[in-house]
């Protein structure tokens, strides 16, 4: 990777439990009868208030969160952003890495825990049950500083309202062997119609929200089926992709969720092209390999997470001081390093070891976020606002998705 703090092995190791996003669950609680506003996307999340002020801060917070993003010096004595903040606010910080969104769904609603750094994909699922309470954006000083692309987002908000502070953003992107792919693409069709050409060496990312990248190509190349939004498909638009993903699995040599296999099948010539993050093509390319690795004309599907408070917090002062630290820019930056992200708070990227770290991964280029389909849940209620069909909620695609694979 470009910049200095690199990954250890033992953070390489423990990000597989970030690639274990693709074991999702449907959104199956749509809001209750107690419901504030619709909102523009059929989601009634139940009408809750945000905290109105800081108390007293309690002696503990209890955090759900991705391997990598709260360190406390145990796997690499050399990170570590924990210590400083219990001794700043006397907040004794317990965390439980979740092993995928739907782990995080389920730890939330236990009401064991405070807060969640939750990807778009479980959000949604929050916000729609009750389990996340809106935030008070007021509360954390730092909030003012996130990039605006990352506020007021489909996945963190409804109507308006935030329900999360945002933490950083990453794309799926296009990467390729410079020598065996030539001319150079330009388009998701090399995975797609054109994936015939690289029979046996086309990867694909394993999971069932990967349906959306196919619907992404689809909005440009079947203007016909009119799909506004990748994650809000009817059953037409649905059936469309599904077909091109069992049309594009025959050329496919393997679906990969483990980011070192992908990396070595780079490598090795095993897999030629296919989708990646940035994170990925840079640790590739350090290791040798000839990759290049973009955005496509046609946009691409990525990810966003935010940190989201629990309606049953018993900690909410220690959790929202969290929030704040999480975000404040040496230690946003300091994450986003390790992790291999953009960060959130736009004073990061002066706080970064490696100072073309932002340009990398692109933090403050809004015009190249707006490029990006973040994750979200897809549910009945169509996502871009129709109202007069059904879309394909997201138990659909877990089950299209082991029929894709065969």
């Amino acid at each position: 990777m470009e910049y200095v703090v690199r990954p250890n092995r033992t953070l390489r190791t423990s990000l597989l439990s970030f690639t274990a996003v693709a074991v999702l669950l449907a959104a199956t609680a749509c809001g209750s009868s107690d419901s504030g506003a619709s909102s523009a996307t059929g989601l009634n999340p139940p009408d809750l208030k945000a905290q109105s002020k800081l108390g007293k801060t309690e002696d503990q917070v209890n955090l759900v969160a991705w391997a990598g993003y709260v360190e406390d010096g145990s796997n690499d004595p050399k990170v570590d952003w924990v210590s400083d903040f219990e001794m700043q606010t006397g907040c004794q910080v317990n965390s439980k890495v979740a092993a995928s969104s739907d782990e995080m769904v389920k730890l939330m609603k236990t009401g064991q825990y405070d807060a969640v750094s939750a990807s778009g994909d479980a959000s949604l699922r929050l916000i729609a049950s009750g389990d996340a309470a809106p935030v008070n954006t007021s509360l954390v000083p730092n909030y003012k500083d996130v990039f605006s692309g990352l506020k007021n987002g489909a996945w963190n908000s409804v109507d308006g309202k935030m329900y999360g502070i945002p933490h950083g953003r990453g794309a799926n992107l296009l990467m390729y062997n410079t020598q065996k792919v030539t001319p150079a693409p330009t388009s998701w069709s090399a995975v797609f119609d054109d994936a015939p050409k690289h029979k046996g060496h086309v990867t694909a990312y394993d999971s069932p929200i990967y349906i959306a990248d196919a619907a992404l190509y689809l909005k440009a190349t079947k203007p016909e089926l009119k799909i506004k939004n990748p994650y809000a498909l009817d059953q037409k638009q649905f059936d469309a992709a599904v077909a091109l993903l069992k049309k594009q699995s025959g050329n496919v040599g393997e679906y990969w969720s483990d980011y070192l296999k992908e990396i070595s099948a780079f490598k090795s010539g095993d897999s030629v092209v296919g989708t990646t993050w940035q994170v990925i093509a840079n640790l590739a390319q350090d290791e040798g390999a000839k990759v290049k690795a973009f955005v496509p004309k046609e946009g691409s599907t990525g990810w966003s997470d935010t940190w989201m408070i629990s309606a049953k917090a018993k900690h909410p002062n220690c959790a929202y001081k969290w929030m704040d630290w999480i975000i404040s820019p040496k230690v946003n930056a300091q994450v986003a390093e390790y992790f291999g992200e953009a960060p959130a708070n736009s004073k990061a990227c002066t706080e970064t070891s490696d100072k073309s770290f932002c340009d990398t991964f692109h933090a403050a280029d809004e015009s190249y976020w707006k490029n990006i389909a973040f994750w979200n849940t897809p549910i009945e209620q169509c996502l871009d606002g129709r109202t007069d069909v059904k879309c394909v909620p997201y138990a659909k695609w877990v089950q299209a998705w082991t029929e894709i694979k065969g």
